[in-house]
């Protein structure tokens, strides 16, 4: 009974012991705080502050400030610190390693994103400067004045000699008209009157018939042939008239054309026509003249669409007084678009369509990339504007060679730009068998694989194909093991292939979008054309 009682005595004393110990370090800790003392008084490092990344919109809007400001509603931005980043697909990168891989940036700023539109055309006459000879009356050409195509007549010039019985007896009936006048003048004015206006009959007929009074006798006999005259300047285009043929009335002998002014009638793809407006300048190069730019005016967008080639006509006017100019050469037309305003624009390299999206890069502080669905409006020759998704100042990636469509893997192609992270080895180690007790074969122990976002590959470019992948004939891709082929892929950026020309020695990167589908995410004119793929 004595022990049972000294075992409790025992316990009893402990836990008032360590009870006091207890309020003895609460109390200790609180003074301490209190007094602002601590840890550091014995040496210890305060600890150091958050780094603020950037500040965001406290609305939720698509909008970073490198600095603190306030929104347009007098609230203030909220700060993001590191690591409290949770955007989907964003991610952070070295600004070393940023600088090492070349990337470039550029702000979203407002710009005239006007294009000018390239288009080919071919050369017509004006329509409005053709003529055709074809007589009123019946007859036969005595003789020829104009007897080939392309020669040149001006207004005036005599064409043909026609024998025509029609013009015989008109000439005879004016001819008396005019003697009876002369031998009536002295008569009765009502006997006078009427041969005169028999003889005003007689010369409106030959008028009407597009021959000239001053061919007409006033007194003598009637002439057998009269000459027919070019009633315009022109080059004779056509030319169906025969010495000795005989024609009828209204047949066309003659075709002439007036090449001073002609037409250049381009064809201008559905989704551009909305740019384009009457008055507009053109310029016009054709490959005969290659030092040579003619400058027009555009007079006319035609209201019809050609079903089969997706593409509106426009007439351009040009004049053409040298010459220079012949009916059906093709020429290159390069067209001003409608002036718009300044709009919100990235560079076009910046945009990578996917298809089902329109994305860009944004550069939410240095070093944090994250895609951004956007939604973008016209199309410049160099910038693409920017309807929504993007605010002004922000900052774009431009050339992302390495990042493909987001649809495809984003975020897989974004980590390239820290470099790809290949395996560690791991060490043998033996793992004992539950049964056995014994090692296993190291073969067994499974390793990390390394997984290649882009394989690099050297080739020459052949060609842009109508649906806009390129034909490239590249060599042998040992990170694929696949042999030198031809072969079409498609571009994670139209803007990858500009200015590349067939023919040229290339070096390029590809990645696998979708099983068996690869996609071109890097692509230059290479200067040594020894280098070989990995």
């Amino acid at each position: 009974m004595n022990k049972i009682k000294l075992i409790t005595l025992f316990a009893v004393v402990v836990c008032i012991v360590a009870s006091g110990g207890y309020w003895l370090g609460s109390h200790a800790r609180s003074r301490t705080q209190d007094s602002g003392l601590g840890m550091q008084g014995a040496g210890a490092k305060p600890s150091e502050p958050r780094k603020i990344l950037y500040y965001r919109n406290p609305m939720g809007l698509p909008d970073t400030s490198p600095t603190p400001k306030k929104d347009s509603m007098g609230m203030d931005y909220v700060a993001v610190y590191q690591g409290d980043v949770t955007e989907e697909n964003a991610v952070s990168i070295s600004v070393e390693k940023v600088q090492k891989l070349g990337v470039q940036r550029e702000a979203a700023t407002p710009r005239d994103v006007n294009k000018m539109l390239h288009a080919s055309g071919r050369i017509e006459i004006d329509e409005r400067r053709t003529y055709a000879i074809a007589p009123k009356f019946e007859g036969w050409i005595e003789h020829l004045y104009v007897s080939s195509i392309g020669q040149s007549v001006t207004r005036g010039e005599p064409l043909f000699d026609v024998y025509s019985p029609e013009l015989v007896s008109a000439q005879r009936e004016y001819r008396i008209a005019r003697q009876g006048e002369e031998t009536l003048k002295n008569a009765g004015s009502e006997a006078s009157l009427g041969m005169r206006q028999l003889a005003e009959a007689a010369s409106a007929r030959l008028k009407n018939w597009d021959i000239a009074a001053s061919q007409l006798n006033q007194s003598g006999s009637s002439r057998r042939t009269l000459t027919y005259y070019a009633p315009a300047s022109g080059i004779v285009m056509e030319k169906k008239a025969v010495q000795g043929m005989r024609f009828l009335p209204g047949e066309t002998l003659y075709q002439i054309a007036d090449l001073s002014k002609v037409w250049v009638i381009a064809e201008i793809n559905e989704q551009d026509i909305g740019q384009l407006s009457v008055g507009g300048v053109a310029q016009i190069h054709i490959a005969a003249y290659p030092d040579q730019t003619f400058e027009g005016k555009i007079a006319f967008i035609y209201p019809i669409l050609n079903a089969a080639s997706r593409t509106v006509q426009v007439r351009v006017e040009l004049d053409n007084q040298a010459g220079q100019l012949k009916p059906a050469m093709y020429a290159s037309v390069t067209l001003q678009a409608a002036h718009h305003p300044e709009v919100l624009s990235v560079p076009v390299s910046a945009v990578i369509d996917s298809g089902k999206r329109t994305i860009v890069i944004v550069e939410r502080a240095p070093g944090l990339f994250a895609p951004r669905t956007v939604t973008v409006g016209q199309r410049g020759d160099e910038y693409v504007e920017i309807r929504a998704g993007l605010t002004k100042g922000e900052q774009v990636v431009t050339s992302a060679l390495f990042l493909i469509d987001a649809e495809s893997n984003l975020k897989a192609a974004l980590s390239g730009l820290g470099g790809v992270d290949r395996a560690i080895p791991v060490p043998a180690i033996p793992v004992l068998a539950p049964d056995t007790a014994k090692p296993v074969a190291p073969a067994a122990v499974k390793r990390p694989v390394a997984k290649t976002v882009g394989h690099q590959a050297v080739g020459v470019f052949n060609s842009i194909n109508p649906d806009g992948s390129v034909s490239i004939t590249h060599e042998a891709i040992k990170s694929l093991g696949w042999p030198g082929m031809t072969m079409d892929f498609t571009l994670a950026n139209a803007s990858l292939s500009s200015g590349i020309k067939q023919g040229s020695a290339i070096s390029f990167e590809i990645v696998e979008r979708k099983p068996d589908e690869w996609v071109i995410t890097r692509l230059h004119v290479k200067a040594d054309v020894s280098h070989e793929g990995h």
